[in-house]
């Protein structure tokens, strides 16, 4: 291999192990460590810097990531078959890190869609929402007669027409924790400032009820909200018919509507990362960490969430939680999470999928060490239930699953405009009406898939790009997509089948 790049790489003094930056053959000596490697390690995975005892603790990151399982000798590959989780135990010291930002001095802006609540759009999209999945197939139908027509192109404003279906809204209780989710869910999205207009389609005997949803408060600030059931509007056919005379009318109102200059604090950011590896938490997590607390400084939201896969980190967040009551709200969570997984006969160390461990991740607690470090540096401002509304300024957590789909739908839900998704392994999805920038870390994924990634933060490892850099590269493409520049996923047409609310409780 060339001699002048790293062979692996060291994330903390106090580390017992080292990260592979290349596929290294047994026998291979690592220079900057005086190890020569027991057996094959791919790359991303880790190797032994010291003799570790079974039941010692394995240090990445300065923290311990899991137990040995066996004996293990230096330039040993240590991975699932010698390393497990061990017990999981933290001290939160809640609110006792100072992690205060300095805000900024140079207001930045980007161009968006203005809203009469207040929030601004990065989009401008109509959408069809769906109580319950026996509309969905008509709500299709509605949005794909409206993309045909010549009246729809004629608005030069309007992105486009999302329908926004899924699989439950009945056969389940009406009074639970999974309607009241689902509930928040469907009415965070009438609210989402990319929609610059709403039609709300339901079957009409479901059991989420359209009259409910919109009995419970106004949809929308700006009135451009209107609703019908299938079974009173008198079937499939008329249904259609209404429904594009309706939504030409919202177009009417939504294109008149046009991008102006708003300031960062605007901006709403979803966090998110899936098919990990082992470079995430060293080059596309820290790079969005830092983009991160940028917008923070701004004024700005950036939402954490995929609690199962936090676990194990969550101490790191509780410190920097602004009091001790939502350093305690995070640990609810956390005990509610244990006791869900136990309760469905599943446990919290289910993670890494298959796809992570290929790629060197072992342990959920390292996962979650490397998936923490897109929240940057600043204060945990707040912890809010999956779909609930984020409306204070900074580093906010919102509860979800580690299952992306379903996690990016409430993070939409509770009002973010915009989204980032780093992946080692190379997802691909998109999540309308917010456009979603991909993260590659690192570069031989990113130049295999190039037309799906937005940005590739492996160079970090082998252009020594710092991580501050890489950040303000990725701050600079928030801004100019939040503008209007499409991302990778929204020119390959992604996001019409992303929408996944968190299906709680029994299916009857």
């Amino acid at each position: 291999m060339d001699e002048t790049r790293l062979d692996c790489i060291r994330l903390h003094p106090n580390d017992n192990v080292v990260v592979a930056l290349a596929d290294l053959p047994a026998g291979a000596t690592l220079a900057t460590e005086g190890l020569t490697l027991t057996i094959a390690v791919p790359r991303g995975h880790k190797i032994a810097t010291q003799a570790i005892e079974a039941g010692q603790n394995v240090i990445r990151y300065g923290q311990i990531i899991g137990m040995a399982t066996s004996t293990i000798a230096p330039g040993d590959h240590i991975h699932s078959h010698n390393l497990g989780m061990g017990p999981h135990s933290q001290d939160y010291a809640h609110a006792t890190a100072n992690t205060a930002l300095p805000p900024v001095t140079e207001v930045r802006t980007f161009d968006g869609y203005h809203r009469a609540d207040g929030t601004v759009g990065t989009r401008n999209y109509l959408g069809i929402l769906t109580s319950v999945n026996c509309s969905g197939s008509v709500a299709r139908f509605i949005a794909e007669a409206a993309e045909k027509s010549d009246w729809l192109a004629g608005f030069e404003n309007v992105d486009g027409v999302v329908p926004i279906v899924h699989g439950t809204g009945c056969g389940m209780s009406g009074n639970d924790e999974g309607y009241d989710t689902l509930f928040r869910t469907l009415s965070g999205y009438a609210r989402n400032p990319n929609f610059g207009g709403i039609l709300l389609v339901g079957l009409g005997c479901e059991v989420m009820q359209i009259p409910d949803l919109i009995g419970a408060g106004r949809m929308r600030a700006d009135g451009n909200f209107r609703y019908m059931t299938i079974q009173q509007t008198g079937g499939t056919r008329a249904t259609i018919e209404k429904g594009l005379s309706v939504l030409k009318e919202m177009g009417e109102v939504a294109n008149k509507v046009s991008r102006a200059p708003a300031p960062l604090s605007h901006l709403s950011v979803g966090l998110q990362c899936g098919g990990s590896d082992g470079y995430s938490g060293i080059t596309a997590n820290p790079a969005l960490g830092h983009a991160s607390d940028l917008l923070v400084q701004h004024g700005a939201i950036t939402i954490l969430s995929e609690t199962p896969e936090i676990y194990g980190a969550e101490h790191l967040l509780t410190r920097r939680a602004v009091s001790p009551e939502v350093g305690e709200k995070l640990i609810e969570r956390i005990k509610w999470w244990e006791n869900y997984t136990a309760s469905n006969g599943g446990k919290m160390d289910n993670n890494p999928s298959p796809g992570n461990k290929r790629g060197g991740l072992t342990t959920i607690l390292e996962k979650s060490l490397g998936a923490v470090a897109k929240g940057g540096t600043a204060p945990l401002s707040g912890v809010y239930k999956f779909a609930e509304p984020i409306t204070t300024p900074g580093f906010a957590y919102m509860d979800s699953p580690g299952y992306d789909p379903c996690s990016v739908t409430g993070q939409i839900a509770s009002g973010a405009n915009l989204v980032c998704f780093t992946t080692g392994r190379g997802s691909v999805s998109g999540y309308k009406p917010t456009p979603c920038v991909k993260l590659a870390t690192n570069s031989e994924m990113y130049a295999r898939m190039s037309e799906d990634m937005d940005i590739n933060c492996g160079d970090i490892i082998t252009e020594g790009v710092s991580v501050a850099e890489k950040g303000r590269e990725i701050l600079e493409m928030f801004i100019a997509v939040a503008s209007g520049k499409q991302t990778k996923s929204e020119e390959l047409g992604f996001g019409g089948a992303e929408f996944v609310p968190w299906q709680m409780g029994a299916v009857m």
